[in-house]
C-alpha cells in the first residue's frame, strides 16, 4: 500500500482536515471488513459484543437474528440472543427503517438520538391523527413511563394503562390496533424498549431500568460517535454509505450528516480504494495498511447487516445481478466477502445455488455446510446448484 504526505483537501465532507491519502484495493479492504465484523476469523465476542460490534441487527425474523449472531462467535448456543436481552445485555428498539432491531445499551442510544432528530411526532398528519401537540408529548411519556413502572407490558395492557388517563382516551382505538407507529417514538426517545415476548405476544419495558442503559446523548455528540463506530465496523466507507446507513436507515439528514462529518476532521483518514474516495478512522489506519484479501466462505442470513450495512446497490459487495435476490431476503454465500451464490435448509438438505462464472470452492463450501450443521443441530446434507 502507498502512502503519500498529509493533505489538505478542499472542502468537500469526504475529504476535509489533514488526510493521510492511502491506496488499496477492495479485496484488501472487503477482507479487513471481514476480520472487523468477526467473519474472518470467526470472533470470540459476546453476543452483545456482537450485536455492539455491528451497530444494529434486524430482529424482525428472530431466527435470521440469532444466526447473524452465532455465525459470528466461535462458541454459540441456541436461544443466546434471546438469553441476552432478558439479561438486558441488549434491547430492542424500534430503529433503522422504522424496523426493530437489537442495539446494545451502551451505544444504543447514539442511534436512537439520530431517529428522534425527525421529530415526526409533531409532524401536523400526526398531530391531527393522533391529536396529541408537541406540548403533549412530554405528559405522555410520562405517563407511558408510570404504566411501565412495576414491569413489562403488552400492547393490550400499556393501552389500558395509558388510556385511564382522562387525556389519552381517545387513543383507545389507537391501542386496539397495536399502536405500531404511535409507540415507536417512546423507543427513540428512550423511555421504553421491547422485552421478552410472553404467550408469543410483545411487550414493553422501561429503558431506564436497565442498568447497562446510557441514555440519550445530546445529538451532537451521537452523531459523530455513531459514524465513527460505523467506520470501524463498515470501512472503509464513502460518503454515500454513510448517507445510506444513517439518511436512509435513520433519517439523519444529509446537512446534518456532511456536519458531523466535518466535525470529525482528522479522526478520519481518506482512503482510494480502487479508485473511489472512502473513509476509515485514523486510528485504524495501520490495521488497514496491513490487510490482504480474504478467501474465506460464510453462509449468512436475510438482510444480514454484513450485506445490509452497506446497501445492496454496493456492487463490491453485492454483484448487480444478486441485488435481487438479496433484497428478497435470500441467504447470501459469501467468497472474501462478495455475494458469490445463495443458500437455504429445508428438512434436512441444505442447497447452496452458485450465481457466480468463477471457480466453486467445494472444500471450503464443505467445511461451511459442516459449521452450518453444528448451528442449526442437524446434519444437512449438501447440494450444489448452477
Amino acid at each position: 500500500m502507498n502512502r503519500t504526505a498529509f493533505v489538505r483537501y478542499p472542502c468537500d465532507p469526504a475529504r476535509m482536515g489533514n488526510r493521510a491519502q492511502l491506496s488499496t484495493t477492495w479485496a484488501a479492504a472487503l477482507g479487513w471488513r471481514m476480520e472487523r465484523q468477526l467473519l474472518d476469523p470467526v470472533g470470540s465476542e459476546s453476543v452483545a459484543g456482537v450485536v455492539r460490534r455491528l451497530g444494529a441487527v434486524l430482529s424482525m425474523d428472530e431466527s435470521l437474528a440469532e444466526l447473524a449472531v452465532r455465525t459470528r462467535r466461535t462458541t454459540s448456543h441456541p436461544g443466546e440472543l434471546a438469553d441476552a436481552l432478558a439479561a438486558g445485555e441488549v434491547i430492542k428498539a424500534f430503529a433503522y427503517r422504522g424496523a426493530m432491531h437489537y442495539l446494545s445499551p451502551e451505544d444504543g442510544g447514539n442511534y436512537l438520538a439520530i431517529r428522534a432528530a425527525g421529530r415526526q411526532w409533531e409532524l401536523k398528519s400526526w398531530v391531527e391523527f393522533y391529536r396529541l401537540t408537541a406540548d403533549d408529548w412530554p405528559d405522555f411519556r410520562a405517563a407511558v413511563r408510570e404504566a411501565l413502572a412495576g414491569g413489562p407490558l403488552t400492547i393490550r395492557e400499556l393501552g389500558e394503562a395509558v388510556t385511564a388517563h382522562r387525556a389519552y382516551r381517545h387513543l383507545g382505538p389507537v391501542f386496539d390496533e397495536g399502536a405500531g407507529t404511535l409507540i415507536k417514538p417512546l423507543t427513540w426517545q428512550g423511555d421504553m424498549s421491547l422485552g421478552v415476548p410472553r404467550d408469543g405476544e410483545h411487550t414493553f419495558q422501561r429503558l431506564d431500568d436497565n442498568p447497562r442503559w446510557q441514555g440519550i446523548p445530546e445529538l451532537d455528540d451521537a452523531g459523530p460517535r455513531a459514524i465513527t463506530a460505523y467506520l470501524r465496523s463498515y470501512g472503509p466507507a464513502t460518503v454515500e454509505h454513510i448517507h445510506h446507513w444513517f439518511g436512509a436507515g435513520l433519517s439523519a439528514g444529509r446537512a446534518r450528516l456532511d456536519r458531523w462529518l466535518s466535525a470529525l476532521g482528522d479522526e478520519l483518514v481518506g482512503v482510494d480504494v480502487d479508485g473511489t474516495d472512502a473513509l476509515v478512522v485514523a486510528d485504524d489506519v495501520a490495521s488497514l495498511d496491513s490487510a490482504r484479501r480474504s478467501d474465506v466462505v460464510r453462509f449468512l442470513p436475510g438482510h444480514d447487516q454484513w450485506v445490509m450495512g452497506v446497501g445492496t446497490k454496493d456492487v463490491h459487495v453485492t454483484p448487480p445481478d444478486r441485488r435481487d435476490v438479496m433484497t428478497r431476503k435470500a441467504n447470501p454465500v459469501l467468497v472474501g466477502g462478495v455475494v458469490r451464490g445463495t443458500w437455504r435448509v429445508r428438512e434436512d438438505e441444505l442447497t447452496v445455488t452458485w450465481l457466480d462464472e468463477g471457480r466453486r470452492p467445494r472444500k471450503a463450501i464443505d467445511e461451511e455446510a459442516a459449521r452450518l450443521s453444528e448451528l442449526v443441530g442437524t446434519e444437512l446434507r449438501l447440494t450444489i446448484e448452477g
